[in-house]
């Protein structure tokens, strides 16, 4: 039997320049379990399911697309699954 935790999901509008500056800050905050970027027009560009283990092999190729996409877009949403304490 899997358990499910409870799960707070926060917004933060950035700028592009600031987006990758930001996730890092919410990285190092821990607990998060999921990460969406959502343009202005509320396409979501990217979408990262994060894990405990896995939370740097997966990171890590993903900063290249999300350097990119900073670069293409004025601003955005990120929207962070974060596991209730």
């Amino acid at each position: 039997m899997t358990e499910e935790k409870d799960t707070t999901t926060k917004e933060f509008n950035v700028s592009g320049k600031d987006l990758v500056v930001k996730l890092k800050e919410l990285l190092h905050q821990g607990n998060i379990r999921h990460i969406m970027i959502i343009n202005n027009d509320g396409r979501t560009l990217i979408e990262v399911p994060i894990t405990l283990g896995a939370m740097a092999v997966i990171l890590l190729p993903v900063w290249a697309a999300i350097g990119a996409i900073a670069a293409l877009v004025a601003n955005c949403t990120i929207v962070v699954k974060t596991e209730k304490e």
